[in-house]
């Protein structure tokens, strides 16, 4: 029997494409001002101080001295995807002026919001894990096209538990929601990802979202709708 709901966000509850095409472009556009405006604050020099410790980051330290130095590599990482826990805290900081301006809002599948309140109303705890930071992921359900999402979540989880496709993150998870892992069910779009949660003994449901996948490891379904717990 699940006891708890853990989610993916971007491919799974949201479109892929709201996330490349309106968030990683707005940080992009807004970051190296956003520096430059809250250079001295303490919250954002700790995450430039971390690009240089980020894992495979190959940065000088030397190199992220400056607002143009760190924003140089904070642009090649927004260019290149990369899942790194500095860029992903700044990038959040960025998205939270822009939801609170109206800027847009976070976009949600229609079939998304009626199933998450239909679980919270049955007694699941829910919870996200994304590679988005938790301040992000927080801002996402906040600002959603279907209001304030937040009253339903129990808790968010991001790449300070660990990297999406590693056994040991899901392990991580399993161990704070101080349930069995057989009794969480986890959410994603993402086959690797999802290989690492049954792994680690979590039960594990496909989304695939434009049906394009023939045959999975996991149950496959083409919507939140399908999902019955």
């Amino acid at each position: 029997m699940i006891k708890a709901v853990v989610t993916d966000i971007e491919g799974t509850t949201s479109s892929i494409s709201f996330v490349k095409e309106v968030l990683f472009p707005y940080a992009a556009a807004h970051m190296e001002n956003f520096l430059r405006q809250h250079w001295q604050d303490a919250a954002v020099q700790q995450q430039v101080k971390a690009l240089a410790d980020a894992d495979d980051a190959a940065v000088d330290a030397s190199a992220i001295n400056s607002v143009e130095g760190a924003n140089a590599v904070l642009q090649r990482w927004i260019r290149e995807d990369r899942k790194a826990t500095p860029l992903k805290t700044l990038q959040g900081m960025i998205w939270k002026a822009g939801y609170e301006s109206g800027a847009y809002t976070a976009h949600l599948y229609a079939d998304t919001a009626p199933a998450l309140q239909r679980w919270h109303d049955q007694g699941l705890p829910l919870y996200v894990y994304s590679s988005g930071s938790i301040a992000a992921q927080k801002l996402f359900f906040g600002y959603s096209d279907a209001g304030d999402l937040t009253p339903l979540f129990s808790g968010y989880f991001d790449t300070t538990t660990g990297m999406k496709q590693e056994v040991e993150s899901y392990q991580k998870i399993v161990a704070a929601l101080n349930l069995p892992a057989e009794q969480v069910l986890f959410l994603s779009d993402i086959e690797g990802e999802l290989d690492a949660a049954k792994a680690a003994g979590l039960q594990t449901i496909l989304l695939d979202r434009d049906n394009s996948i023939s045959s999975s490891a996991h149950q496959r379904v083409t919507s939140f709708a399908d999902i019955e717990l």
